[in-house]
């Protein structure tokens, strides 16, 4: 049938989460839908059906699809690794590394694959559902843009413009926009959308229809503020440390916020427990005393951030919580720091070299180039499990005799202490499963609720749709979808 672009006037506006919802909702109007986004920049990522990587924001949507997530469904990946150099992923497996200065040029001649992606989706969907990325008002970067305004003009798919109320200045922020962007770029757009309003939507009619006067664009709708969105697997690391702990339990789990902290979504699960408070640590703040787990989460940059851990000076508050009998869980960079060792010999993520881990766990890592991306399933805490592997490196030593983690392949990962207060694994997604976390939360002297994390999903899915049929024009979206031709 066709597609359609929703674009915003900057990163954080919303977007991924209106993908995803409006999704939803035409699935549930009886289209088949498959979500797409040419460039994402994250380095919280999940494994596809195929094999490869996307962002995780596209494996919700996918989700919301009723789809596998696919690697087609974000062809081109940037995983930060330091301030200038990013991981490149192309059609879901590392291509190499992008740095300042080769970045543009890189990214341009990626344009072609990116519209083979989107062309393979076009053939198995009645409606593709395109997320852009950052802003098209930057300018400065359209030479180059794969992103916004060079794949929507180069697949000619008509394009919606977000913008967020909630930040202030969103007339600015949408008729600006309009003024900046090249005029056959501006054509693209068709219309806006004012996202995440707070009160009574009449109270902006006027700004409304100010912004309709000024861009000469229609508006599609004012979407309400999302409360579910909090339910919601969040992509970017800016997003924690303005969340607040989602219930107030007896039980406090805590985990730093490290610079290149990744699939920290691995925590989300947590939420659901009323025994457990989750308190993501921000820079700055001791890890609290009084947690009865503590959780070091996935790493881009596993030595960078295990550095940046010593800085903070957490190194110090895990040990202390260690030889208080507090427990400790790893996840995959996490579990590589509670090690003796991490060398990087062929500087994978980063200059070459090695560290000293915390010395938790009598094992020792050596990252290589071969990338470990696969679904997996097995039994951990004597509970079944199914999560799947995202990683670069072997982890070995004398407590792997003691592994976490049992595939259904006979296969074993992880390892536990000889006083079994300290536990790591590759395994990503391991506390998604009620059963596992039910497990592990016994372990530290608390009860599980059971709830289901992918019923609690589906149900934050469907409350968004619904929200979306009543605030936003959808007939005039499909319309306006049925315009797109073949790139």
């Amino acid at each position: 049938m066709g597609a359609l672009m929703l674009q915003g006037t900057g990163s954080d506006v919303g977007k991924s989460v209106l993908v995803a919802g409006l999704c939803r909702a035409l699935v549930r109007r009886g289209h088949s839908v498959l979500p797409f986004k040419p460039q994402n920049m994250s380095n919280n990522a999940a494994v596809t059906a195929d094999g490869g990587e996307i962002g995780r924001a596209q494996a919700l949507q996918a989700i919301a699809c009723g789809a596998e997530p696919h690697s087609d469904m974000n062809p081109v990946l940037l995983k930060p690794q330091a301030d200038r150099t990013s991981q490149l992923i192309v059609g879901g497996r590392v291509r190499g590394t992008l740095g300042a200065g080769n970045f543009r040029a890189a990214r341009g001649a990626l344009l072609g694959e990116v519209l083979e992606s989107y062309r393979r989706l076009r053939a198995r969907a009645d409606i593709v559902v395109v997320e852009g990325a950052g802003s098209p008002a930057e300018i400065n970067l359209r030479a180059s843009d794969i992103a916004n305004m060079g794949f929507a003009r180069a697949a000619n798919v008509p394009v919606v413009l977000i913008g967020d109320i909630d930040r202030g200045g969103v007339i600015a922020a949408l008729v600006g926009t309009r003024t900046v962007v090249d005029p056959a770029d501006a054509a693209m757009i068709r219309g806006f959308v004012i996202n995440k309003f707070r009160g009574d939507p009449a109270l902006f009619e006027d700004g409304y229809r100010q912004i309709e006067a000024l861009s000469g664009w229609r508006g599609f709708g004012v979407v309400p503020w999302l409360p579910a969105t909090a339910r919601l697997p969040s992509e970017d690391a800016v997003v924690l440390e303005r969340t607040a702990a989602a219930t107030r339990g007896r039980l406090l789990i805590a985990c730093p916020i490290l610079p290149r902290i990744s699939n920290f979504d691995d925590l989300d699960p947590l939420k659901l427990e009323p025994d457990v408070e989750l308190a993501m640590i921000p820079p700055g703040r001791p890890i609290p005393a009084g947690a009865a787990l503590v959780v070091l989460a996935g790493s881009k940059a596993t030595i960078a951030d295990l550095a940046a851990l010593r800085a903070e000076g957490w190194d110090v508050d895990i040990r202390a919580h260690h030889r208080r009998g507090g427990a400790i869980l790893g996840l995959c960079g996490g579990y590589q720091m509670l090690g003796r060792r991490i060398a990087d010999p062929h500087g994978m993520e980063g200059p070459a070299g090695s560290a000293e881990g915390l010395g938790l766990l009598a094992v020792d890592t050596v990252l290589s180039a071969q990338k470990a991306l696969r679904p997996v399933a097995g039994t951990a805490l004597s509970a079944r499990f199914e999560g799947y592997e995202m990683h670069m490196g072997e982890t070995d030593g004398p407590d792997t005799v003691r592994p976490l983690v049992t595939f259904d392949d006979g296969r074993i990962d992880g390892a536990i202490s000889a006083d079994g207060l300290v536990l790591g694994s590759y395994v990503h997604g391991l506390l998604a499963d009620s059963r596992q976390r039910t497990a592990l939360l016994a372990r530290i002297g608390g009860t599980g609720a059971g709830r289901d994390y992918r019923v609690s999903i589906d149900a934050a899915l469907d409350e968004i749709a619904e929200t979306l049929e009543t605030h936003l024009d959808i007939d005039a979206l499909v319309a306006m979808a049925k315009e797109a031709a073949g790139a």
